[in-house]
């Protein structure tokens, strides 16, 4: 399966930005991972394999909705109210089984990242 993740730009702090991530076939549970220069990639977001289950990093909640369109096989993530610390390459990733949402050795398949830059 190939992941190809879009949507990155530049925004002011306070806007919002969308991002997809389409997957070439099925998958199971998916999630979003970031990575700001300097730092481990750290966990975003999940969404199960039926879109019921969703999970957030407790810095983005309130601000960012994961979802994703099963007979499209693709996954998005509304990012409002962005600052300039959600600044860094976002990573869409997917897995095969059942496995921890939150790190990152439980998924197979990753995107090649898409950057999100927010100006203050």
């Amino acid at each position: 399966v190939q992941l190809q993740a879009s949507g990155g730009g530049l925004v002011q702090a306070g806007e919002s930005l969308d991002l997809s991530c389409a997957a070439s076939g099925r998958t199971f549970g998916m999630g979003w991972f970031r990575q700001a220069p300097g730092k481990e990639r750290e966990f975003v977001a999940y969404i199960s394999a039926s879109g019921i289950t969703k999970q957030y990093v407790e810095s983005v909640k309130g601000r960012f909705t994961i979802s994703r369109d099963i007979a499209k096989n693709t996954m998005y993530l509304q990012m409002n109210n962005l600052e300039p610390e959600d600044t860094a390459v976002y990573y869409c990733a997917a897995q095969r089984v059942l496995g921890d949402p939150a790190t990152t050795t439980t998924y197979d398949y990753w995107g090649q990242g898409t950057l999100v830059t927010v100006s203050s």
